[in-house]
């Protein structure tokens, strides 16, 4: 069995305990969850493309594919990103070997608004998400930054929202986490079902 099959097929040792699904849904949503602590060990980029390719392929209204990726994966690209993410989120996102910013077109190609945009950003960034997992590789988007200083830095148009930077990388020891953080690294639970699903219309 491969390692991604293997990853796919069984709960992995830290989140067992931590999340039980109410249906037989497949271990890999369950495995996917949001570390803080990343080693400094590289990604290739066989593994950071391949991450990327899985959200290219997310559904999109009209296939518009609205989604755009900025990438920061050297010590000088990184030392940009470390500029504009706030000051909680660098404690430990510094250590990521990867970051993207997640962006999306407000616009249509005709020059109409595209309603779905933020949506179809989301359904990449899961896609994004699953595929990391897959790969042995941890995830963690951040809302906390500066959009303003982001999009002048990284020469973003104004046409395009931007939604969140994605921390990408191995994941590393949570004792090197500040540690208010460390007692926070831990796969976190959901909802009960029935409290997010109606049938028919909400109670």
């Amino acid at each position: 069995m491969s390692n991604v099959q293997a990853i796919i097929n069984e709960i992995s040792a830290e989140v067992q305990g931590q999340r039980n699904s109410e249906y037989p849904i497949s271990p890999i949503f369950l495995n996917r969850w949001s570390t803080r602590a990343f080693s400094n060990r590289e990604v290739s980029d066989q593994d950071l493309y391949t991450v990327l390719d899985a959200a290219h392929w997310a559904p999109s209204a009209f296939n518009d594919q609205p989604w755009r990726f900025i990438v920061a994966k050297t010590e000088e690209q990184r030392s940009v990103f470390h500029q504009f993410i706030n000051e909680f989120n660098l404690a430990w996102a510094s250590s990521a070997p990867v970051l993207i910013v997640v962006a999306s077109d407000k616009l249509r190609e005709n020059g109409d608004p595209n309603g779905a945009h933020t949506f179809d950003a989301g359904a990449a960034w899961a896609s994004m998400a699953i595929q990391a997992t897959m790969l042995g590789l941890s995830t963690h988007a951040m809302g906390g930054f500066d959009r303003i200083k982001a999009r002048q830095l990284l020469n973003i148009p104004d046409n395009f929202e931007l939604h969140a930077v994605i921390a990408l990388g191995y994941q590393g020891d949570k004792s090197l986490l500040p540690e208010a953080i460390q007692q926070r690294e831990v796969p976190n639970a959901r909802r009960p079902l029935n409290e997010l699903v109606f049938e028919g219309k909400i109670e």
